[in-house]
Protein backbone atom coordinates (compact mmCIF):
# COMPACT_ATOMS: atom_id res chain seq x y z
CA UNK A 1 0.00 0.00 0.00
CA UNK A 2 1.52 3.38 -1.03
CA UNK A 3 -0.15 7.24 -0.52
CA UNK A 4 1.56 10.25 -1.13
CA UNK A 5 2.48 12.90 0.87
CA UNK A 6 -0.07 15.55 1.52
CA UNK A 7 0.82 19.02 -0.72
CA UNK A 8 1.56 21.89 1.38
CA UNK A 9 -0.87 25.04 1.77
CA UNK A 10 -4.16 22.71 0.65
CA UNK A 11 -6.84 21.80 4.05
CA UNK A 12 -4.83 18.83 5.12
CA UNK A 13 -8.32 17.23 6.80
CA UNK A 14 -9.69 17.12 2.64
CA UNK A 15 -6.32 16.31 1.72
CA UNK A 16 -5.80 13.29 3.77
CA UNK A 17 -9.61 12.26 3.37
CA UNK A 18 -9.72 12.49 -0.83
CA UNK A 19 -6.19 10.08 -0.24
CA UNK A 20 -7.68 7.83 1.72
CA UNK A 21 -10.51 7.29 -0.52
CA UNK A 22 -8.56 7.52 -3.76
CA UNK A 23 -6.53 4.62 -2.70
CA UNK A 24 -9.98 2.53 -1.96
CA UNK A 25 -11.69 3.71 -5.16
CA UNK A 26 -8.65 2.76 -7.50
CA UNK A 27 -7.64 -0.67 -5.44
CA UNK A 28 -4.51 0.17 -3.73
CA UNK A 29 -6.00 -0.66 -0.62
CA UNK A 30 -8.43 -3.92 -0.85
CA UNK A 31 -12.06 -4.77 0.30
CA UNK A 32 -11.16 -6.11 4.13
CA UNK A 33 -7.86 -4.10 4.60
CA UNK A 34 -6.93 -2.86 8.25
CA UNK A 35 -6.80 1.22 8.17
CA UNK A 36 -4.04 1.64 10.98
CA UNK A 37 -3.84 5.21 11.46
CA UNK A 38 -0.82 5.90 12.69
CA UNK A 39 0.76 4.00 9.41
CA UNK A 40 -1.37 6.08 7.06
CA UNK A 41 -0.39 9.52 9.23
CA UNK A 42 3.06 8.54 8.77
CA UNK A 43 3.20 7.72 4.52
CA UNK A 44 0.47 11.03 4.66
CA UNK A 45 3.16 13.13 6.59
CA UNK A 46 0.66 13.83 8.82
CA UNK A 47 -0.88 13.55 12.48
CA UNK A 48 -3.29 11.38 13.29
CA UNK A 49 -6.71 13.47 13.97
CA UNK A 50 -7.18 13.98 10.27
CA UNK A 51 -6.78 10.68 9.18
CA UNK A 52 -9.22 9.91 12.57
CA UNK A 53 -11.81 12.25 11.26
CA UNK A 54 -10.92 11.08 7.32
CA UNK A 55 -11.94 6.93 8.45
CA UNK A 56 -15.47 8.97 10.50
CA UNK A 57 -16.44 10.43 7.17
CA UNK A 58 -15.27 7.29 4.77
CA UNK A 59 -17.55 5.19 7.27
CA UNK A 60 -20.57 7.55 6.69
CA UNK A 61 -20.05 7.35 2.84
CA UNK A 62 -20.27 3.42 3.21
CA UNK A 63 -16.55 2.63 2.17
CA UNK A 64 -15.15 1.81 5.38
CA UNK A 65 -16.55 -0.12 8.56
CA UNK A 66 -14.92 -0.66 12.06
CA UNK A 67 -15.03 -4.49 13.30
CA UNK A 68 -14.87 -5.42 17.11
CA UNK A 69 -10.71 -6.23 17.78
CA UNK A 70 -9.42 -5.12 14.24
CA UNK A 71 -10.92 -1.68 13.83
CA UNK A 72 -11.64 0.22 10.57
CA UNK A 73 -11.05 -1.91 7.30
CA UNK A 74 -12.24 -1.41 4.26
CA UNK A 75 -15.56 -2.62 3.35
CA UNK A 76 -16.12 -5.88 2.40
CA UNK A 77 -19.66 -5.88 0.09
CA UNK A 78 -20.94 -9.94 0.41
CA UNK A 79 -22.00 -11.09 -3.11
CA UNK A 80 -25.42 -10.82 -2.06
CA UNK A 81 -25.39 -6.65 -0.49
CA UNK A 82 -23.26 -5.98 -3.71
CA UNK A 83 -26.19 -7.11 -6.14
CA UNK A 84 -28.38 -5.09 -3.86
CA UNK A 85 -26.58 -2.28 -4.53
CA UNK A 86 -26.74 -3.00 -8.67
CA UNK A 87 -30.12 -3.49 -8.44
CA UNK A 88 -30.65 0.39 -6.93
CA UNK A 89 -28.60 1.49 -9.50
CA UNK A 90 -30.65 -0.29 -12.28
CA UNK A 91 -33.96 1.67 -11.42
CA UNK A 92 -32.10 5.08 -10.74
CA UNK A 93 -30.06 4.64 -13.77
CA UNK A 94 -32.60 3.55 -16.16
CA UNK A 95 -34.73 6.70 -14.77
CA UNK A 96 -32.04 9.20 -14.93
CA UNK A 97 -30.86 7.65 -18.85
CA UNK A 98 -34.42 8.48 -19.73
CA UNK A 99 -34.72 11.76 -18.54
CA UNK A 100 -31.52 12.91 -19.97
CA UNK A 101 -31.37 11.67 -23.37
CA UNK A 102 -33.60 14.14 -24.37
CA UNK A 103 -31.62 17.20 -23.32
CA UNK A 104 -28.22 16.18 -24.76
CA UNK A 105 -28.09 18.29 -28.42
CA UNK A 106 -24.97 18.57 -30.46
CA UNK A 107 -22.60 20.52 -27.65
CA UNK A 108 -23.24 17.48 -25.15
CA UNK A 109 -23.24 14.92 -28.07
CA UNK A 110 -19.33 15.98 -28.97
CA UNK A 111 -18.54 15.35 -24.82
CA UNK A 112 -19.95 12.11 -24.83
CA UNK A 113 -17.87 11.08 -28.03
CA UNK A 114 -14.95 12.67 -26.40
CA UNK A 115 -15.18 11.01 -22.83
CA UNK A 116 -15.72 7.93 -24.87
CA UNK A 117 -12.82 8.20 -26.67
CA UNK A 118 -10.58 8.51 -23.77
CA UNK A 119 -11.95 5.68 -22.61
CA UNK A 120 -11.28 3.34 -25.07
CA UNK A 121 -7.62 5.12 -25.13
CA UNK A 122 -7.27 4.89 -21.42
CA UNK A 123 -8.32 1.06 -22.31
CA UNK A 124 -5.49 0.71 -25.08
CA UNK A 125 -2.69 1.89 -22.61
CA UNK A 126 -4.14 -0.58 -20.32
CA UNK A 127 -4.78 2.18 -16.85
CA UNK A 128 -8.25 0.36 -16.04
CA UNK A 129 -8.74 3.15 -13.29
CA UNK A 130 -8.29 5.89 -15.56
CA UNK A 131 -11.08 3.48 -18.03
CA UNK A 132 -13.09 3.35 -15.58
CA UNK A 133 -13.29 7.40 -14.81
CA UNK A 134 -13.97 8.30 -17.88
CA UNK A 135 -17.01 5.72 -18.02
CA UNK A 136 -18.34 7.77 -15.17
CA UNK A 137 -17.92 11.10 -16.37
CA UNK A 138 -19.63 9.70 -19.81
CA UNK A 139 -22.61 8.41 -17.63
CA UNK A 140 -22.25 11.33 -15.58
CA UNK A 141 -23.03 13.62 -18.67
CA UNK A 142 -26.56 11.72 -19.44
CA UNK A 143 -27.77 11.37 -16.14
CA UNK A 144 -26.95 15.28 -15.11
CA UNK A 145 -28.94 15.97 -18.13
CA UNK A 146 -31.52 14.85 -16.36
CA UNK A 147 -31.96 17.82 -14.01
CA UNK A 148 -32.47 15.87 -10.80
CA UNK A 149 -29.23 16.55 -8.94
CA UNK A 150 -30.88 14.22 -5.89
CA UNK A 151 -31.07 11.45 -8.32
CA UNK A 152 -27.82 11.83 -10.36
CA UNK A 153 -25.99 12.26 -6.38
CA UNK A 154 -27.95 8.98 -5.28
CA UNK A 155 -26.44 7.01 -7.93
CA UNK A 156 -22.91 8.90 -7.76
CA UNK A 157 -22.97 7.19 -4.06
CA UNK A 158 -23.93 3.74 -5.22
CA UNK A 159 -20.90 3.99 -7.69
CA UNK A 160 -18.20 4.74 -5.27
CA UNK A 161 -19.56 2.26 -3.01
CA UNK A 162 -19.25 -0.54 -5.56
CA UNK A 163 -16.12 1.53 -7.88
CA UNK A 164 -13.16 -1.20 -6.09
CA UNK A 165 -15.44 -3.87 -7.45
CA UNK A 166 -16.03 -2.38 -11.19
CA UNK A 167 -12.22 -2.34 -11.16
CA UNK A 168 -11.98 -5.78 -10.13
CA UNK A 169 -14.55 -7.18 -12.93
CA UNK A 170 -12.76 -5.19 -15.33
CA UNK A 171 -9.24 -6.32 -14.58
CA UNK A 172 -10.99 -9.91 -15.00
CA UNK A 173 -12.87 -8.83 -18.31
CA UNK A 174 -9.12 -7.82 -19.75
CA UNK A 175 -7.85 -11.22 -18.51
CA UNK A 176 -10.09 -13.38 -19.69
CA UNK A 177 -9.75 -11.21 -23.51
CA UNK A 178 -12.96 -9.59 -22.99
CA UNK A 179 -12.49 -6.01 -22.69
CA UNK A 180 -14.93 -5.12 -25.13
CA UNK A 181 -17.37 -5.86 -22.35
CA UNK A 182 -16.01 -2.39 -21.26
CA UNK A 183 -17.14 -0.31 -24.12
CA UNK A 184 -19.43 -1.86 -26.13
CA UNK A 185 -22.55 -0.48 -24.08
CA UNK A 186 -21.21 3.01 -24.36
CA UNK A 187 -20.53 2.64 -28.10
CA UNK A 188 -24.48 1.76 -28.41
CA UNK A 189 -25.72 4.77 -26.09
CA UNK A 190 -24.22 7.19 -28.10
CA UNK A 191 -26.17 5.99 -31.06
CA UNK A 192 -29.24 6.25 -28.92
CA UNK A 193 -28.27 10.38 -27.74
CA UNK A 194 -27.73 11.23 -30.87
CA UNK A 195 -31.23 9.76 -31.65
CA UNK A 196 -32.85 11.06 -28.37
CA UNK A 197 -34.24 7.68 -28.72
CA UNK A 198 -35.83 7.17 -24.99
CA UNK A 199 -36.70 3.59 -25.24
CA UNK A 200 -33.59 2.44 -26.85
CA UNK A 201 -31.55 4.56 -23.90
CA UNK A 202 -33.54 2.87 -20.75
CA UNK A 203 -33.24 -0.65 -22.99
CA UNK A 204 -29.21 -0.42 -23.07
CA UNK A 205 -29.02 1.69 -20.03
CA UNK A 206 -30.81 -1.65 -18.22
CA UNK A 207 -29.33 -4.41 -20.61
CA UNK A 208 -25.44 -2.87 -19.40
CA UNK A 209 -26.79 -3.24 -15.71
CA UNK A 210 -28.29 -6.90 -15.52
CA UNK A 211 -25.20 -7.81 -17.73
CA UNK A 212 -23.04 -6.49 -14.83
CA UNK A 213 -25.14 -8.52 -12.40
CA UNK A 214 -25.00 -11.75 -14.19
CA UNK A 215 -21.34 -11.06 -14.15
CA UNK A 216 -21.03 -11.22 -9.85
CA UNK A 217 -23.05 -14.27 -10.12
CA UNK A 218 -20.78 -15.91 -12.16
CA UNK A 219 -17.65 -14.68 -10.55
CA UNK A 220 -19.29 -14.92 -6.66
CA UNK A 221 -21.18 -17.93 -6.66
CA UNK A 222 -22.30 -17.29 -3.07
CA UNK A 223 -24.80 -14.33 -5.12
CA UNK A 224 -26.93 -17.02 -6.14
CA UNK A 225 -27.49 -18.44 -2.74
Amino acid sequence: MTLNKLEPGALVADQVFDAIHQGITNGDLVAGQRLRIRDLADQLGTSVMPVRDAIRRLEESGLVETIPYRGAVVRTFTARELLNVYAVRRVLEVEAAKLGVVNLGKPEQAVLKDQYDSMKAALADGDLAACLAFDEKFLSTIYLASGNSVLYESIERLWIQCRAYKLIGARRAVAEGKSRLLWEFQSKLLKAVKAQDVNLMAELTDRSILAAMERIRQALPSATQ
